[in-house]
């Protein structure tokens, strides 16, 4: 499991960084032998099939789409600095199998299985926030477990990158979240944006906006890492 130590873990990080690029210079059977990863995410793109989360206020986007983008963004991201990805979901459907009933819960009894299982590093959970009763509100949010301190600094450094793209002085917050307590490993969760708001909506539709989403997460993480 992850243990924070700074200079050991600010070497590792550089080592990862110049792998990368070492490795981009060989060929792709040599790439994938040459490459290693150091650290074990998890990133879990909340909702899917029956359960799609959140609306959109104004195009009914589903929450559960957004997620997996984001989520695949970022999948892109680590996989590019060495860092070996685990996603809970890989497409649009849930992972409950039939929808009966209970499908929620096997859905989120799936998920543990796969974090418990994978033992990684950092557990990022993806989601998208909705107040319809102040459809002003905007910007990211980030939840971590209450009482532990590596978690907290987590969702610290990710909350201050997100901050900065929206303009927002938000704080972590502690929060009692299934997927979270399931983590041994250092867990946040990702709340990007506000559905319930027209133009954030409009922009967690496009590319380029999750895309700025996904990197002010992932930097959030790598200075937490250094």
């Amino acid at each position: 499991m992850f243990v924070c130590r700074k200079g050991a873990v600010l070497a590792a990080a550089l080592a990862a960084i110049l792998l990368f690029f070492a490795c981009a210079s060989l060929s792709a059977a040599g790439e994938a032998s040459a490459r290693r990863a150091l650290y074990t995410i998890v990133l879990d793109a909340g909702h899917g099939g029956a359960d799609p989360g959140v609306l959109g206020a104004v195009s009914h986007v589903k929450e559960s789409d957004v997620n997996l983008k984001i989520v695949q963004n970022l999948q892109e991201l680590f996989a590019d600095a060495g860092f070996r990805v685990v996603l809970t979901r890989k497409n649009a459907g849930g992972l409950y199998g039939l929808p009966t009933q209970g499908y929620k819960r096997r859905d989120m009894e799936k998920r543990r299985e796969i974090i418990v299982g994978e033992r990684p590093d950092i557990v990022i959970s993806v989601h998208q926030n909705s107040f319809p009763a102040a459809p002003s509100r905007r910007g990211g949010q980030v939840f971590f477990c209450a009482g532990r301190e590596e978690d907290e600094k987590l969702a610290d450094s990710i909350q201050s990158r997100l901050n900065g793209l929206s303009g927002k002085n938000y704080a972590a917050l502690a929060g009692d979240f299934f997927v979270l307590n399931c983590a041994q490993a250092p867990a946040v969760l990702v709340e990007c944006g506000f559905l319930s708001n027209a133009e954030e909506e409009r922009l967690l539709q496009t590319e380029n906006y999750r895309a700025e989403i996904a990197r002010a997460v992932f930097e959030g993480v790598l200075s937490w890492l250094c």
